[in-house]
């Protein structure tokens, strides 16, 4: 039975694909057959012969090696770089939820480990006019536990902290924090990580500095992350 989990931001570009990225690559090079799913991805380019490019997907699959197919990692995907709910109300093709799970399920019958990525930050309204769907919503369809990531940077303890109190209240649970573009040493950094440990009463799992190409996490850490 494969195992999953659910990569969430404080934010957009935050690097919620960079770190999924890396904990795909992680998960590969430790053996491990693993893919990538997202239900809707928006500001994408096209092909010369006008499909869309699913660049999220592509940057992982490029990042870790991973031979699933572009196809296999998002049934939505639009060009118009917003919101998927205004960007399908733009372009058409609204999001429905039985398709992302139909999608998500068949990622999970071929794949061990599957890391699925939210789009922009918790409150992403993912429909809106066709259906009400938000990420929670999917999340909770799916029953998948998450990790936050946020930029270790200014206003982090905040938007940290926000994340965190809202996917609790709401039933989400969540595994802990990666912190993305860390800077080792920095005074501040270093104290955000402290205080966002206090003040949400969940682990720092790992600190990604700028540039790196490998997760530095334990890799048995890591899987006991997924859940059935």
């Amino acid at each position: 039975m494969s195992k999953k989990i659910f990569i969430t931001g404080t934010g957009t570009d935050v690097g919620k694909t960079y770190v999924s990225g890396l904990i795909v690559k992680k998960l590969s090079e430790g053996g491990k057959k693993a893919a990538y799913y997202k239900a809707a991805m928006s500001g994408n380019e096209r092909r010369a012969d006008g499909s869309l490019i699913p660049g999220d997907g592509l940057f992982v699959k490029n990042m870790s090696g991973i031979s699933q197919p572009l196809a296999d990692m998002c049934p939505y995907v639009y060009e118009t770089a917003v919101s998927p709910h205004l960007a399908s109300r733009l372009e058409g093709n609204p999001v429905k939820m039985e398709v992302v799970r139909e999608g998500f399920l068949k990622v999970c019958g071929q794949y061990d480990y599957v890391t699925m990525e939210g789009s922009g930050g918790i409150c992403c309204p993912i429909c809106f006019d066709e259906a009400k769907i938000q990420l929670e919503d999917v999340i909770k369809e799916l029953g998948l536990a998450s990790i936050i990531v946020a930029d270790a940077g200014l206003g982090t303890i905040n938007n940290v902290v926000l994340t965190a109190e809202y996917m609790r209240t709401r039933g989400l649970p969540v595994k802990g924090i990666i912190l993305n573009r860390f800077h080792r040493g920095n005074v501040m950094e270093e104290d955000n990580l402290r205080m966002c440990e206090h003040m949400t009463g969940l682990p720092v799992l790992a600190c990604v500095e700028d540039g790196s190409r490998e997760l530095h996490m334990d890799l048995e850490l890591l899987e006991s992350l997924y859940e059935a």
